[in-house]
């Protein structure tokens, strides 16, 4: 194993109900085959998430059923934490933002900026509802934009031009609540002066010459505005502000943006903690050979390129204002922002509230995780907006899994086992013997440089190409014709069976489900592709049960690199099918499903 450090930081899903496979498109997945691929090619990753668990939807949802935001939070951790787990997502610490930890490390990272000036209290306008006296938060207040005209924008965003805005700028602003207008009232509150931080936020931008254009396009467009932000909020659901008067007050939180985004630091500290070397996490933060990679949807670039990166700056000390770093010392900044674009489906937003959603459980009780996986990874909206259809994931999966990589795996296999019984002995090459070896096990160079810069569409369409020159050489060499000459035969369905192996380490990263089904298939034993694990834990501080993923990556076999066969001899049992062929009958009972709105 190397000795780099690798820090992939998972959007956190929000704990207001299930995740649906729009969701999952953008941050699971792709930080998932990123990871996995890392820790094959021998580095030391850390894959960090959890809930995002509080702020006003909780609270809603909270009043809604007649619970506490609590009971709320921790019945959608449990349902997030099985989906994650079974679409095989490798975190090595996935925790939740309701632990003692998250609090203190939150409550660090203000009293640091504070102590260097990058917060600031201010006396501001807040909204509250004119029917309950509630404060409404920035997310539910919605109006016309008054720098785009969108009509739509929220309070704290506007999501068509991308600008940050108060409610107060809205124009025509109503609560997404009830549809009443707010009534502004002063609040005081703290401030990220955003301003002190643009200078620093302009020089790092500019050393990222490697990301996405539209991430890096973005976040340097919004540095011509940056405005203060609210560090606070008026709600009585999270961090609590850990200053004399405010500490114990039921009215103000730090504001569930600003401690949501500090969870990959709390999370890193918490495995730390947990892996029995509480100093352990600063490899990933303090290391200037380490990386940090953040995987999210697009519609969270502004935090992860603009607004932590500020809040790091700030406690550094690495602004306007100077300063030195907190008790924590100094952290590094992102290395890239990797963003996706937008799921659809059938033509139409992903929505909750109208049924327009495929949930992560609901699609895992019908169909492989490794499908949903496969499709993601090919058709998903790496960089740009993609529509999921169900006619598409049909044809992709019986067309590409199921007949191309499928097959390729089932006939092989099944010729060895029923002509030898094992893993048949090679004789000597020719020549179209060993240009297949040498494609499949050259193919490791190209996939792995797309797959270190992100390009996963572009590594599995590559991967993919080779299963099809692995299918091609198979039916050019047809071994079933060679019954006269089975030296001849033998070698061939060895060569076969390596360039199987090759490309299944090729596409473990990407199908590791499968994966490990196709090392048993191949004669391998033990672990080749570990899969996630749920374990019931307490808060390392305060005691209260809550679920973790984490897993023993370190025991897989899988590499990034050709490795050989088992010995010949090893036995070869006849296959059974890895991937599940789907009937056309499935499209007009999904899209019958989605009219009605679920089962």
């Amino acid at each position: 194993m190397s000795d780099r450090h690798i820090l992939t930081a998972v959007a956190w899903p929000y704990a207001n109900g299930p995740r649906h496979i729009g969701h999952v498109s953008g941050f699971g997945v792709p930080s998932d085959v990123f990871s996995r691929f890392q820790r094959m090619n021998g580095n030391r990753v850390l894959m960090v998430s959890g809930t995002d668990e509080h702020g006003t939807p909780i609270t809603v949802a909270a009043d809604a059923e007649g619970v506490t935001p609590r009971q709320i939070a921790d019945r959608n951790n449990r349902i997030i934490v099985d989906d994650l787990q079974s679409l095989g997502l490798s975190y090595d610490l996935f925790t939740r933002t309701t632990t003692a930890n998250h609090a203190a490390v939150s409550q660090e990272i203000f009293l640091g900026l504070l102590k260097n000036g990058y917060v600031f209290p201010k006396t501001t306008l807040g909204a509250i509802s004119p029917s309950t006296g509630r404060t409404l938060p920035d997310r539910y207040i919605e109006g016309t934009c008054p720098i785009c005209g969108y009509d739509g924008a929220r309070g704290d965003q506007c999501d068509n031009c991308g600008n940050q805005l108060d409610p107060t700028d809205l124009i025509n602003p109503v609560s997404k609540i009830n549809g009443e207008t707010p009534k502004f009232v002063e609040s005081e509150h703290y401030f990220l002066d955003l301003p002190a931080s643009t200078r620093a936020l302009g020089d790092w931008l500019a050393t990222r010459k490697n990301w996405r254009s539209n991430v890096l396009n973005f976040s340097v467009n919004l540095l011509e505005d940056l405005k203060p932000r609210s560090y606070t909020r008026d709600i009585d659901w999270g961090v609590a502000v850990p200053l004399d008067g405010w500490r114990d007050r039921p009215d103000k939180r730090i504001y569930v943006w600003f401690d949501a985004v500090v969870g990959y630091l709390s999370a890193s500290i918490e495995w730390a903690r947990r892996s029995g070397d509480p100093e352990a996490w600063r490899q990933w933060w303090q290391s200037p050979e380490s990386d940090a990679y953040y995987f999210m949807g697009k519609d969270n670039i502004v935090f992860h390129s603009e607004i932590w990166p500020a809040q790091l700056l700030g406690y550094n000390g690495e602004g306007d204002k100077g300063g030195s770093p907190g008790s924590l010392g100094r952290l590094n900044l992102p290395t890239e922002v990797v963003s996706s674009e937008f799921l659809t489906m059938e033509g139409r937003k992903f929505s909750s509230s109208r049924n327009v959603v495929i949930y992560v459980r609901d699609f895992l009780a019908r169909y492989d995780a490794d499908a949903l996986r496969y499709f993601i990874a090919v058709a998903g909206p790496e960089n740009q907006d993609t529509d999921f259809t169900w006619e598409q994931f049909r044809r992709r999966n019986n067309e590409e899994l199921v007949a191309g990589w499928g097959n390729l795996v089932n006939r092989s296999v099944s010729m060895a086992a029923k002509n030898v019984g094992g893993i048949p002995t090679p004789g000597e090459l020719t020549d179209a013997d060993r240009a297949l070896l040498a494609t499949t096990s050259g193919a490791f160079g190209q996939v792995g440089e797309l797959l270190s810069r992100n390009r996963q569409k572009a590594a599995i369409g590559e991967a993919m190409r080779v299963v099809s020159e692995a299918n091609k050489y198979l039916s050019d060499q047809a071994p079933w014709k060679l019954k006269e000459d089975p030296a001849r035969r033998d070698t061939v369905l060895h060569t076969a069976l390596q360039a199987i192996k090759d490309c299944n380490a090729l596409l473990t990263p990407f199908l590791p489900h499968s994966a490990q089904q196709v090392h048993e298939l191949l004669g391998g034993d033990g672990v080749w592709s570990v899969a996630p694990e749920i374990h019931e834990v307490t808060d390392l501080d305060d005691g209260s049960p809550y679920p973790i993923i984490t897993g023993p990556y370190d025991q897989g076999q899988a590499v990034w690199g050709s490795t050989p066969l088992a010995a010949p001899g090893t036995p070869l049992a006849p296959p059974t099918p890895i991937f599940t062929k789907l009937d056309e009958s499935i499209v007009a009972d999904e899209i019958r499903r989605l009219e009605e709105g679920g089962e």
